[in-house]
């Protein structure tokens, strides 16, 4: 079985610490997918900007069904 490595939040520190505050604002807890980009921030940063292009021109409910579409049709249960 294979694991990912992950900064606990114990332990994090500048822009991993920024992040995981702010996740603990915003949901009261720390994402699976946040603590997975935790060895690289920038990196989640960079996924952020991303999201926010594609998302950006649609409403919400178009990019959620999009969203659901696709995990459904990729069998992600996430």
């Amino acid at each position: 079985m294979s694991s990912i490595k992950a900064i606990p939040a114990e332990q994090a520190q500048g822009r991993v610490l920024e992040q995981y505050t702010a996740a603990l604002g915003d949901n009261g807890y720390i994402p699976n997918y946040l603590q997975a980009f935790s060895l690289r921030p920038e990196v989640y940063d960079a996924w952020g900007t991303l999201l926010g292009a594609v998302r950006g021109k649609m409403r919400l409910r178009r990019y959620e069904l999009v969203t659901l579409a696709a995990a459904m049709a990729l069998g992600c249960t996430y």
